[in-house]
């Protein structure tokens, strides 16, 4: 059976890749503020009322963890991916509320081979989830680096 993991060739520009839906429950709002971002607006419903967001709404960091989850199991797991020099950009637009369905897609900008690394290329995405209703609350832009066929096997 030919291996139909994806290599850095298997990615062309203006392809949109859709990477799945979750649902986000209150429960796992709070826990993750309470371990890495406990600040009100994602602790406590009443004390989140009384902030910007105007409700309890899940950290950024948590938004950019369960976008990664989606990423990881629909699209970096099924490739060669050797990980990420880091992040471009990233914005927080919108809240994201408890019982929100959030859909992720990325979309390929950009594929260039390294210079200095040969059997190696370099993938650049702008990545996009919505809530429910169609609204983005996070994007982000930025380069995967994803190993060339030949090298992969």
């Amino acid at each position: 059976m030919p291996d139909e993991t994806r290599s850095f060739e298997d990615f062309r520009p203006g392809e949109v890749i859709p990477l799945g839906t979750k649902t986000v429950s209150r429960d796992e709002i709070v826990a993750f503020a309470r371990v890495y971002d406990p600040q009100p607006m994602h602790l406590d419903d009443a004390a989140a009322r009384e902030t910007m967001l105007g409700g309890l709404g899940a950290s950024g960091w948590h938004t950019i963890g369960m976008f990664m989850r989606l990423l990881c199991d629909n699209l970096l797991l099924k490739s060669h991916s050797l990980g990420s020099p880091g992040i471009d950009r990233v914005r927080w637009l919108r809240p994201v509320r408890p019982g929100d369905v959030l859909t992720a897609v990325t979309e390929v900008v950009e594929t260039r081979a390294s210079r200095s690394r040969p059997g190696l290329g370099i993938v650049q995405f702008r990545s996009t989830v919505t809530n429910a209703a169609g609204e983005p609350v996070m994007t982000m832009e930025n380069p995967i680096l994803f190993a060339c066929r030949e090298t992969a096997r």
